[in-house]
């Protein structure tokens, strides 16, 4: 190597090296008016959530002043208390606690079958090609862009005659069967994605259909999990239809009770109770983000968008 071709070899690599490590000296026009629109958005969507939290830590005579932005004079947590414990949610005053539990149930329980069955559907439509798997697949597809309001009616009809509406079964294949098609593409693109070398190779050595499933593609497949597991997570507690029109009386998630305290239509609108009932019920969608962000973006980035 010559001694020119080592000087423009060794400039490039400072040309290479060098943005990466620095920062700049001062601050743009540019940048100012890119960090000023990102803090006027955070603000912007921030408001409400600060509305929400101010507003639960005051009585209702300070609140009835209007001054829904300032701080509380005396903070109070009797709001936060009766919301959990004693708030009317209908002809009943137990408070969010029992919806809380259900919702509990209902989204362990529906989140586990439906992600078994998705990651069973994707595995089977991407090594293991049978007549019709592509037909199957497209009917899938297909179904996670169908309204839920169409097939509602024939959903109840369909739970009536089986003879499981209105019960925890129910609610559980529900939300088993809406979340098929989306959680089914999210495995099968994951797959699809793995070098098909490790499947021929176990089948080789003599590996079946559920050996394949539980060594190989069940330790490898952890990332889409766990993208899976916040969606499902997420999309169940979050369901308000489904939860009011199949769960039943005795099975009604967080939601409905949040919306049955909201919407009282006796005595004094207590807003303080309703800000506090609101937080705790979005509580466990926003801790499931903050915890697992960053094993979402890796879900993501490992094969959820890839096929």
């Amino acid at each position: 190597m010559t001694t020119d071709t080592m000087t423009v070899s060794s400039g490039a690599s400072r040309i290479e090296a060098g943005p990466r490590g620095t920062k700049p000296k001062s601050l743009t026009f540019s940048r100012v008016g890119i960090y000023a629109f990102l803090v006027l958005a955070a603000l912007f969507f921030l408001m409400p959530l600060w509305v929400m939290v101010v507003t639960s830590l005051k009585a209702m005579p300070e609140i009835q002043l209007r001054h829904i932005f300032q701080w509380p004079q005396q903070i109070t947590f009797e709001p936060w208390l009766k919301a959990w414990d004693t708030a009317c949610t209908g002809r009943d005053c137990n408070g969010l606690k029992p919806g809380f539990l259900n919702s509990v149930k209902i989204t362990v329980v529906g989140t586990i079958i439906s992600i078994i069955i998705a990651c069973l559907n994707g595995y089977a439509l991407s090594f293991w090609r049978y007549k019709g798997a592509n037909v199957l697949f497209g009917l899938l597809v297909f179904g996670a862009f169908v309204p839920y309001q169409v097939v509602i009616y024939p959903l109840i009809i369909g739970m009536r005659e089986l003879g499981i509406f209105g019960t925890f079964p129910c609610i559980i294949i529900i939300h088993t069967i809406f979340g098929m098609p989306i959680l089914t593409l999210l495995f099968r693109n994951f797959f699809a994605a793995l070098p098909p070398e490790l499947f021929k190779a176990a089948r080789v050595d003599g590996a079946g259909f559920w050996q394949i499933f539980f060594q190989i593609m069940i330790p490898m497949a952890v990332p889409i999990t766990i993208v899976a597991v916040i969606l499902q997570v997420t999309g169940i507690w979050n369901d308000f239809l489904f939860g009011t029109v199949f769960a039943g009386r005795e099975n009604m998630p967080m939601t409905v009770q949040l919306n049955n305290i909201v919407n009282t239509t006796t005595g004094v609108r207590e807003y303080n109770v309703h800000m506090a009932a609101t937080i705790l019920t979005a509580a466990v969608p926003l801790a499931v983000y903050f915890i697992s962000g960053k094993w979402f973006v890796r879900g993501i980035a490992a094969g959820a968008v890839k096929g």
